[in-house]
């Protein structure tokens, strides 16, 4: 006789898509909204430094966010190979090998679609896209000169085993940087407003869990990591935070001025774009961090 109930349990977990599913499946279809936001395709925010970048130019601070990075890579006029992990469309990427002609960058990203586009953009062979989970990378170990991840590893929750494999493949003496949002408390310690917005982040983006910072510094310094800072750079970030409803507002209107539907991925990435927003005024429960260690 069959168990009904264990049967529809079964049918229920076969039908639910996994968290890294829902990624591919929400970058897949959502990439190219971020033209919208990005011309050259940054899909992260932006860092605003005064009189260095223009306010009112979002990819002026999108672009900025990335020279922050590479400036904590040290990879001024050296011949050094990074990974990027987590690398979009290569926005990043593009921007260091045209930044530092010596440089080599390998981009990893599960999404399909990212890696034959991506490539497409790359502009020389000093760049590449692979389709590879940064959690499992199958590179040797104490490949790479560097590494980074912006606005990537919160869709693992910045997991033990997605610093770990970063750890493993990179050189002894080289430095790794991450730019992304965390939460400075446990979600059940939130008050509700901020409950609501992590869970509502979490489901528009495909995100398994934000990192939570304590955490991960503890976990970077079992790991092994040495030097590590920690910056909460959300004064930095803001500005380009608020472009968001200004960006939304445009976006629907464009859609409707052209009687185009709206995908089901660019309502949540949509949606994901407001809550980020809606995070950054609460500062006792989220941060944004530039953090950087080294092996």
């Amino acid at each position: 006789m069959k168990n009904l109930c264990l049967h529809s349990y079964f049918k229920k977990e076969l039908q639910t898509p996994s968290n890294k599913e829902q990624v591919i499946d929400f970058y897949n279809e959502a990439t190219e909204d971020y033209r919208f936001w990005s011309k050259d395709l940054n899909m992260h925010f932006g860092y605003y430094v005064p009189f260095k970048t223009n306010l009112f130019k979002r990819d002026s601070m999108l672009n900025k966010m990335n020279s922050e990075v590479f400036k904590r890579l040290n990879v001024f006029n050296q011949k050094k190979h990074i990974v990027d992990l987590g690398c979009g469309m290569g926005a990043t990427i593009r921007h260091g090998i045209a930044t530092y002609p010596k440089l080599a960058i390998t981009g990893l990203t599960i999404s399909p679609f990212q890696v034959e586009k991506g490539n497409e953009m790359l502009p020389s062979e000093r760049g590449t896209i692979l389709n590879r989970d940064y959690r499992n990378t199958f590179f040797k170990e104490n490949y790479f000169d560097g590494a980074m991840a912006i606005e990537s590893f919160c869709h693992s929750g910045c997991s033990t085993d997605a610093l770990a494999e970063t750890y493993r493949i990179l050189k002894p003496g080289s430095t790794f940087v991450m730019a992304d949002a965390f939460v400075k408390k446990e979600v059940n310690d939130m008050n509700p407003l901020a409950k609501y917005t992590y869970k509502g982040l979490c489901e528009s983006w495909s995100l398994e869990s934000l990192g939570n910072i304590y955490r991960v510094k503890a976990d970077l310094e079992k790991l092994g990591f040495k030097d590590i800072k920690i910056q909460n750079i959300w004064y930095r970030v803001a500005p380009s935070v608020l472009h968001v409803p200004f960006t939304i507002s445009s976006f629907i209107l464009k859609k409707l001025f052209r009687k185009e539907t709206l995908k089901p991925e660019s309502i949540k990435n949509l949606k994901g774009s407001f809550l980020a927003l809606l995070s950054s005024l609460s500062l006792t429960n989220f941060g944004y961090y530039m953090i950087t260690a080294k092996k």
